[in-house]
């Protein structure tokens, strides 16, 4: 899935499967850490500009 979790060009030696998995374990940690700092960035954008819609709307005077 992520050969470069595995690769042993820098190290000597095989990688052991429960070593391989600590890796990939913490590199997948990190994806979804990343991923929900990006969501809540979204999120937040979101709620600004439905806020400012929301506001435009109060303000606007009806015909």
């Amino acid at each position: 899935m992520f050969p470069f979790l595995g690769s042993t060009c820098c190290t000597s030696g095989t990688v052991s499967r429960q070593a391989y998995q600590e890796r990939k374990l913490l590199f997948l940690k990190w994806m979804r850490d990343d991923l929900e700092t990006r969501l809540a960035g979204l999120n937040a954008a979101i709620a600004t500009i439905e806020r400012q819609l929301h506001q435009e709307e109060d303000t606007t005077p009806s015909a």
